[in-house]
């Protein structure tokens, strides 16, 4: 099945998970999702990106928005912990994106993340200071100090495992 994985990153950790996942999928094509080729020729769509304000980051949702009757699974990178409220909103928004399209949803892979330095002295400086990006409570600092180890070798099975599932199943539905 010709699968399409393609990717938007911002620090580099979506691009690491996306590289896993095509290594995983045998002759997956992998693309920077501004360069991706029509999605029109493939049978599967793995979409990976960035979390910006709880959803994917602008040119995802333009691509999942672009996506009609197409079967996809997606996979995503954020600071917060991966089974935090925080990443199962990012779920539902993402899944409400490939709804609309009529599209088949194999599943979805989260990855936590080292989260920029120069992003979080931005927040520090352009947020209130009582808003919760601009402080630095005890908390943040050991999810920013653990979000700093990830992706890692056993996130990247964890994606190969996941890229391997959702094809297996695509591969199973096409017959």
């Amino acid at each position: 099945m010709k699968t399409l994985v393609v990717y938007s990153s911002l620090t580099g950790n979506t691009q690491k998970v996306a590289k896993a996942i095509s290594e995983a999928i045998p002759g997956s094509e992998l693309f920077p999702i501004d360069q991706a080729p029509s999605p029109s020729d493939y049978g599967l769509i793995m979409v990976g990106f960035w979390v910006n304000r709880g959803e994917p980051d602008q040119k995802t949702k333009a691509f999942l928005e672009s996506l009609t009757g197409k079967t996809v699974a997606f996979f995503f990178t954020l600071g917060a912990y991966p089974d935090s409220d925080h990443a199962d909103d990012v779920v539902k928004a993402t899944q409400a994106l490939i709804a609309k399209g009529r599209n088949q949803l194999l599943g979805s892979f989260r990855c936590q993340g080292k989260v920029d330095p120069a992003l979080i002295e931005r927040m520090k400086k352009v947020l209130p200071p009582d808003h919760p990006h601009a402080q630095m409570s005890d908390e943040r600092k050991a999810r920013l100090t653990e979000a700093a180890k990830h992706p890692n070798p056993e996130d990247f099975q964890k994606a190969k495992a996941f890229a391997n599932d959702a094809y297996q199943r695509a591969l199973s539905n096409a017959r």
